[in-house]
């Protein structure tokens, strides 16, 4: 496709907005990459298709409020700036950005009457019904940005049903992509058993991971308490919780007493941080088996993450997660928000022969999240939703 388009990413995201950039201009597609510092990066930077803008600029957490107030109003003026004088007749947001009623609202007016056309990648529907803060506002204003763009892409068949069913968007308005596979975490020659070594646990540990954010809807509460029932009833096990709490500080603090408290406290190493890219690939290969204990949720990066390292996963069975899990080969389900039940299922995972034959079965996990999630797939999808968008020019 010859035309240009414009990446809005919001400045974050790198995994998915490389991703994304990357298979767009393998496809031919040229770009307007709306970033961050954080993702100027060589494979943006150096790519004849990708004319890189950093309006975002700096978005480190550690800035004060009058500083982090000053960037974003930076921002969008800039932003404003920019799509006045935009030559990409398509504006595809990765994410909104920090101020969600005005980015929802305004801006899409604004880029409307501005004569582009917008798509937009949902990677939540509803973000607000899983952190149990929904309210009247924000399903007004998220209705409303789902009525004024021109093509949404979600991740699931089920994200797509609520889309239809909860905002009133005509299912012709959407189209299900795979969840591209991560392509942007360094994987070097370190092995499972230096990986191992390195954190801390003998080579013969059964090994369980946590990682990502820590937020009510991950469950980490429900893995602990199932981890727990575990490691007292019999030893060699080991968990590494890899994250850093997001928004809630409470739940974490909580989830940090019911370690301190319980016996096994020593058998749980955790790393309660962001874990920047080249340390990632550590934790993946020092575990045996990744666990996502999710209460509420469509679908995980996280998951698609460990896959990339061919690690399996045992999963609670919310959102889509079971469509992504081959029962045996890729990992196991559990129900939801039962510790008992996730406790049995990690059992049982290091008890199958997808544990007992892990170093064979990496590859195997890895060659089928590259077929099953390959950006060319993604990319395919995407340029054809925007040709079919434009109207031929004479």
């Amino acid at each position: 496709m010859s035309e240009r388009v414009a990446l809005l990413t919001g400045g974050g995201d790198k995994p998915y907005a490389l991703g994304m950039a990357m298979a767009l201009s393998s496809a031919g597609t040229s770009l307007d990459f709306i970033g961050s510092d954080d993702l100027e990066v060589p494979e943006l930077l150096n790519d004849p298709q990708i004319r890189f803008l950093n309006l975002r600029g700096d978005q480190r957490p550690e800035s004060s409020v009058g500083q982090k107030l000053l960037r974003v109003t930076l921002y969008y003026i800039r932003l404003l700036r920019y799509a006045a004088t935009a030559q990409p007749r398509i504006f595809h947001l990765l994410w909104n950005n920090k101020v969600q009623f005005f980015d929802r609202i305004f801006l899409m007016l604004y880029y409307k009457a501005l004569g582009k056309k917008v798509t937009f990648t949902v990677h939540n529907v509803n973000a607000g019904d899983r952190d149990a803060n929904d309210n009247w506002l924000n399903r007004f204003s998220l209705r409303t940005q789902y009525q004024l763009v021109d093509h949404l892409f979600v991740h699931t068949d089920k994200m797509k049903r609520e889309l239809v069913s909860d905002f009133a968007v005509s299912p012709d308005k959407v189209s299900v992509i795979p969840f591209g596979i991560n392509n942007t975490v360094p994987n070097t020659d370190l092995s499972t058993a230096q990986a191992k070594k390195k954190v801390g646990v003998k080579e013969t540990d059964r090994t369980t991971l946590f990682f990502g954010n820590i937020a009510p809807y991950k469950g980490l509460d429900d893995l602990v308490a199932a981890f727990i029932q575990l490691a007292k009833a019999e030893g060699g096990y080991r968990l590494l919780i890899v994250g850093r709490p997001k928004h809630d500080q409470g739940y974490w603090r909580r989830i940090d007493e019911m370690i301190t408290r319980s016996e096994v406290r020593d058998l749980i190493r955790k790393t309660i941080e962001y874990v920047p890219d080249e340390d990632t690939e550590l934790y993946f290969k020092a575990a045996d088996v990744l666990i996502l204990p999710y209460t509420h949720v469509f679908q995980s990066g996280v998951l698609f993450l460990g896959y990339s390292f061919g690690l399996p996963a045992i999963a609670t069975d919310v959102g889509s997660l079971r469509e992504e899990i081959v029962e045996g080969e890729t990992g196991f389900m559990a129900r939801p928000r039962d510790p008992s039940d996730l406790a049995h299922a990690i059992r049982r995972y290091f008890e199958s022969d997808l544990y007992r034959n892990l170093a064979e079965r990496r590859a195997k996990i890895r060659a089928y999240a590259n077929d099953r999630y390959s950006w060319n797939k993604v990319a395919g999808i995407t340029t054809s939703v925007y040709s079919n968008l434009l109207p031929a020019r004479y």
